[in-house]
């Protein structure tokens, strides 16, 4: 006999599929999740992570220091970026002094860190490190975009530590209020492009998709769940950190060297009526941070896009090596004036 009611059948039907489906969904997140546990540990083991793991209170950050010599070198990396974003900086820096390269907390090979994700901890962070690793003062800090407010928060909390910088196209703290705005809409692009990332990533999607560095030691380092949770949350906290940075004063006359992209130089990631106003704008905030000390000087590096230690490493090793040299060198007193 039928069923008086026919929707029964139909909607037994409908669970078993939804069931199915799920069931289906569960296994490809598995496969997923393994996958991209398997090919993490196999990039690491083909590429294994140099320098050291060093706790700096409860959770470990890592560090690569080569060469011998004082000043040291501290290479601060850009938003989201780790430590070899300056391979073919730090080998020539070698040859001169001790150069230090490492993974902000939660980047590559660093624990994430409980605290809040905003240049002031980065500062704080970066110097316990520094001090748990037996890397002494003085130092010379090298920031690239983002690590531009590490390297200046760090020169202003520990100023007998710092003797000298390099700001490598670095970020300016009124950027946001002085770029077309139009920019935050692609920051909010970028945003939901990591949100999607951060969300796949454990299931090895952003791997399988070719969206990880074709770079293995990159790949190896970076291509994590909490790598790119870092990034987001740096991104997220960039206004604070650009606030706090805003705050810190000038840098007398600390040896200083300013290296700014090539304005000329083709820029893909913005749409053409962008370019220009970009530029202009970007200029004249470069030349404004390298005001930052009475020994500043500036650099256009051309046929580079922002990324100089990649495009130019070698107008940044010239940079880091000048800088080096005058902190070796006793002031006269005109350096005061």
């Amino acid at each position: 006999m039928r069923s008086a009611n026919p929707s029964v059948p139909t909607n037994f039907v409908l669970r078993k599929i939804g069931l199915v489906l799920v069931v289906l969904l569960g296994a490809v997140a598995l496969a997923g999740a393994i996958y991209q546990i398997h090919a993490t540990r196999r990039d690491r083991c083909a590429y294994p992570m140099p320098g050291q793991w060093i706790d700096v209170g409860g959770y470990r950050m890592h560090i690569d220091c080569t060469g011998e010599g004082s000043p040291a070198v501290i290479l601060d990396s850009g938003l989201g970026d780790g430590y070899r974003s300056w391979r073919k900086v730090q080998p020539q820096i070698a040859l001169l002094t001790r150069v230090c390269s490492y993974d902000r907390a939660g980047i590559g090979y660093s624990d994430s860190s409980p605290k809040p994700r905003t240049s002031k901890v980065f500062a704080e962070e970066l110097h316990t490190l520094l001090q748990n690793a037996g890397v002494r003062a003085p130092y010379v800090l090298v920031g690239h975009s983002m690590g531009g407010f590490d390297v200046r928060m760090f020169a202003s909390r520990y100023v007998n530590e710092a003797v000298g910088m390099v700001l490598v196209d670095s970020s300016h703290p009124e950027q946001e209020k002085r770029l077309p705005p139009i920019l935050k809409d692609l920051d909010r692009t970028w945003i939901r492009e990591q949100d999607f990332f951060e969300f796949t990533m454990p299931f090895g999607l952003p791997r399988l998709l070719g969206f990880c560095s074709q770079d293995g030691e990159e790949r190896a380092a970076e291509c994590t769940f909490h790598s790119v949770r870092e990034s987001v949350a740096e991104l997220k906290s960039i206004s604070i950190s650009a606030a706090e940075t805003a705050a810190t004063a000038s840098l007398g006359n600390m040896p200083l060297v300013v290296l700014s992209q090539d304005p000329d130089a083709p820029q893909y990631d913005l749409p053409e009526d962008l370019v220009k106003p970009t530029n202009e704008a970007w200029g004249q905030m470069q030349i404004e941070l390298a005001q930052l000390s009475t020994r500043g000087t500036r650099v256009i590096a051309k046929n580079s896009g922002h990324y100089i230690q990649l495009d130019r490493p070698d107008l940044v090793v010239d940079a880091i090596r000048k800088v080096v040299n005058e902190v070796r060198q006793p002031p006269t007193p005109a350096d005061y004036n």
